[in-house]
Formats: structure tokens, C-alpha cells, sequence
């Protein structure tokens, strides 16, 4: 089963790895820290083949419109085609671990051949600001996110999780696994593809 990042809570250990303490502090987080659970009992108890995969934020062209990377290049395109002359958002300060999700699923994958099961946390060991994020897809764009961008008080979350920033030590000694898709890469794919997507349509 895949685990959220979130599990970690509001103040984790960072970087946070398989070790690393659960507070789960949202509903979402807190179903997540029960699957893990649940899939760790049933591993134990009847020696079922069963492994989570404790999955930081990846992210990829085929992201929700509802989640924040996404509605960044999306919002970019639309400004970019006249469609649109603002974009609102949240907590443009929370710190993220973002990563690219076809290098995701190869690790998980590849946590399926191992000839023992266990848990690995996945992730890029970078974390990134949503500034970050929309200073560089704006630059493909060459404007600048401040003279179009609005924050929404309405879109803060009320246990937003102000840090992320994953251990993936062991993936990487055990699978073999790291990423190779970094932060400024993974703008340009979400960015470029809604660019060309705009487009078409």
C-alpha cells in the first residue's frame, strides 16, 4: 500500500524516514497511518507478501487539477493564453518534497521484487517552496508570479503541514532507487505539457 507523507504530521522529523514518528493530523493522514498499520499486521501475523511505500509528493502531467502543482501550470497556461488574469492560492509557504511519479512507480515496483518484504519511504530528499514552484513556471512564461498571483484566505487548510522533506537512504541502498527528474525538471515537464495541452484545446 502507498503512504502519504503526511503521515508524519504537523511537526515531523526531518528529514523523515522508515523510523520516523507517525502524528498523522488530518483524516486523510490518519486513514494512511491505519493502512500502514493494517499492512503491517497482516504481514507479521500471516506472513503475507505485503510492503508500504511511504510515497512523498509526486507529481506529474497527469496530476488533479485540484492539487496545487497542478493548478499552478494549468493557472500558467490560462494566463499565458489570455484565458485567465489571476490565479488563487493558498499557503504559498509550505515546504515541499516533490517528486516525479513514473520514478515513483518504478520504486515501487521495485519494492515488489525484493525477495523480503518491507517499508520504504520514496522521496527526493529536496524540499521546495510553492514560491519556488511558481517563480520557475512563470519564468517559462517570462512573467513574473507576483503581479498574478492572489492568496485565498478560504484555500488554507487548518492543519496545513508547514514542512515535508523525505529520507530515501534506504530505497536507494536496498532497490537501488533514486530519483533522477529534480525540482526545476519537474516544473518544466507539468509546465510545458499544459502549455502545448492549452493548445490543442
Amino acid at each position: 500500500q502507498a503512504g502519504s507523507s503526511e503521515m508524519f504530521g504537523t511537526n515531523p522529523e526531518v528529514p523523515s524516514n522508515e523510523q520516523s514518528r507517525f502524528e498523522p493530523a488530518s483524516p486523510y493522514a490518519a486513514s494512511k497511518v491505519y493502512a500502514h498499520h493494517m499492512t503491517t499486521i497482516y504481514r507479521e501475523a500471516y506472513n503475507l507478501f505485503a510492503v508500504n511505500g511511504i510515497l512523498f509528493n509526486h507529481e506529474s502531467e497527469r496530476r488533479g487539477a485540484e492539487f496545487v502543482t497542478q493548478k499552478i501550470a494549468l493557472g500558467v497556461a490560462a494566463i499565458y493564453a489570455g484565458r485567465a488574469k489571476k490565479l488563487s492560492l493558498g499557503n504559498l509557504h509550505a515546504k515541499r518534497d516533490w517528486g516525479y511519479s513514473p520514478e515513483f512507480m518504478d520504486a515501487a515496483h521495485r519494492m515488489m521484487q525484493q525477495n523480503e518484504p518491507s517499508d520504504y519511504v520514496i522521496a527526493t530528499g529536496e524540499t521546495h517552496t510553492v514560491i519556488e514552484f511558481l517563480e520557475r513556471a512563470f519564468a517559462i512564461i517570462g512573467l513574473n508570479w507576483e503581479k498574478y498571483v492572489d492568496v485565498d484566505p478560504e484555500m488554507m487548510r487548518p492543519t496545513d503541514v508547514p514542512l515535508l522533506l523525505g529520507d530515501a537512504s534506504k530505497a536507494k541502498a536496498q532497490l537501488g532507487w533514486e530519483p533522477t527528474v529534480r525540482f526545476d525538471e519537474l516544473v518544466e515537464i507539468m509546465t510545458r505539457h499544459a502549455l502545448l495541452d492549452n493548445q490543442d484545446h
